[in-house]
């Protein structure tokens, strides 16, 4: 098995920074104050050719048993609990505090192998100031700087000689990886494969407080992110792997979009840049409604961008089993004034707290996934649109009328339908959309956004002027 290493100390002390170090990455978000990660962060490094799971964890505070501070603290003992190797940081510049005394005793009784890192040690490798981390009783202190990658190769060294030896019995689990890939890489790849072929990414997404990371630890089954009653508790895209029915997917619990006015501290601006990245990058995104409070800017603003991004979308109204009749239908009404754009997405009732609608939300996403990438031939699509045209003819601008002759699929995820004709410059947005319509009917195509684009073809008896 891939061997886990956890990046333990108290808020501060450069964790994320030597967690991005490791693994060559930006994934953790990185400012100058504390308390900035709050969940587990996964993240994957080699070393002399051997994989190893790096996990970054929030500020470690033992001794309180209280408020969000408690919850990071249960998420570092669990990120300790299925380690083998812990990493204890801790900071050159502000020395020891009696902090790192109650994080060593509780890692001491862990029975976990621990190395002892001293960070933000920059030319000061041989501080006197070293010394007093001996009191900690973890072994020979080992100062390095994260920020400038000082000694950091040293420390890989120092963790790949206490990690157990690579077992061969596990050494085909890494090299299973490349055969999907492959797979999946083949033009002529079967339409509803690619869920199988690989994990199916899902972003949930929506604004503070909707009950997004609830969400994420209902479908997963366990509290892997922490769900608090506090807006911006969630501040990273975290990524959790899991399994439904069979299939793998990675949940990617997203921070609250807020409105640009209320976005001050440059670590929002980081959240935000991370939400939307994620979004990009997702298969299928989930826009998480509250059905307390209805429909806001932010929803539409999110909603706006999933489609301008082409991604698969599905909308859910979490804590339904808190509103009445009356203000059910009211939300039904702001969905239809508010996000007509998205009338392609399913919509779904559900309670993340409780679990209900669950089930159905889930298959939903599945389906706009096989929407999403659907292969559709060229004379189905030609059959399609030359029907289309029969039951509907475009409009005429002045003498001419566009003429549509056939179409191909000029891509997938999302879908892009390419029809090729003359004057197709002169076809309204009102026809195309009666066009999508047609084609998302025909093809079932509920649940991903929908390209239609056009080539006019040339007359080859015109003359240049």
């Amino acid at each position: 098995m891939t061997p886990i290493v956890s990046l333990v100390g108290r808020p501060n002390v450069g964790k994320s920074t030597l967690f991005n170090r490791m693994t060559r990455s930006r994934d953790a978000i990185v400012a100058d104050m504390p308390g900035l990660t709050r969940d587990r962060h996964y993240g994957m490094l080699r070393m002399a050719d051997r994989p190893v799971i790096v996990v970054d964890t929030g500020g470690f505070e033992p001794v309180v048993d209280t408020g969000i501070v408690h919850q990071m603290a249960r998420q570092t003992r669990q990120a300790i609990a299925e380690s083998d190797l812990v990493v204890f940081l801790v900071d050159l510049r502000t020395g020891l505090s009696p902090q790192d005394l109650h994080i060593a005793a509780e890692l001491r009784k862990t029975g976990k192998p621990i190395l002892l890192a001293v960070n933000k040690a920059e030319g000061r490798h041989s501080h006197p100031a070293l010394a007093e981390f001996h009191e900690l009783g973890l072994g020979e202190p080992f100062s390095i700087s994260a920020a400038h990658g000082d000694s950091v190769p040293d420390l890989l060294d120092r963790i790949l000689a206490v990690l157990p030896p690579e077992q061969t019995d596990a050494a085909p689990e890494p090299a299973a990886e490349p055969v999907p890939e492959a797979a999946d890489a083949t033009p002529g790849a079967a339409p509803a494969e690619p869920q199988r072929i690989h994990s199916l990414r899902l972003a949930i997404a929506g604004r503070p407080n909707v009950g997004k990371s609830t969400l994420v630890n209902a479908l997963v089954g366990e509290e892997r992110v922490i769900a608090f009653d506090m807006p911006g508790t969630t501040r990273d895209a975290i990524e959790v792997p899991f399994e439904r029915d069979g299939r793998k997917f990675i949940l990617i619990d997203t921070a609250g979009l807020r409105r640009k006015g209320k976005v001050f501290e440059a670590v929002e601006k980081f959240s935000v840049i991370k939400t939307l990245q994620a979004i990009e990058q997702a298969n299928v995104v989930v826009l998480l409604l509250d059905a307390t409070e209805g429909v806001s800017d932010q929803d539409a603003h999110i909603a706006s961008f999933a489609v301008e991004a082409g991604r698969a979308l599905v909308l859910a109204a979490n804590k339904w089993d808190a509103v009445d009749t009356y203000g059910r239908e009211r939300l039904m009404v702001a969905i239809r004034q508010r996000l007509p754009f998205v009338g392609f997405a399913r919509f779904h009732s559900i309670s993340a707290r409780t679990g209900a609608g669950l089930n159905g939300l889930m298959k939903s996403v599945i389906a706009a996934h096989a929407a999403a990438y659907r292969k559709l031939s060229t004379p189905k699509l030609t059959r399609a649109i030359i029907e289309a045209v029969a039951q509907q003819q475009p409009p005429r601008t002045g003498p001419i009328r566009p003429k549509l002759r056939y179409a191909h699929q000029g891509g997938t995820n999302p879908p892009i339908i390419v029809i090729h004709g003359s004057a197709l410059d002169r076809v309204p947005a009102t026809y195309t959309r009666y066009l999508e319509g047609q084609l998302r009917e025909k093809f079932d195509l509920t649940g991903t956004p929908l390209r239609v684009e056009y080539r006019s073809s040339t007359n080859p008896y015109a003359r240049d002027a």
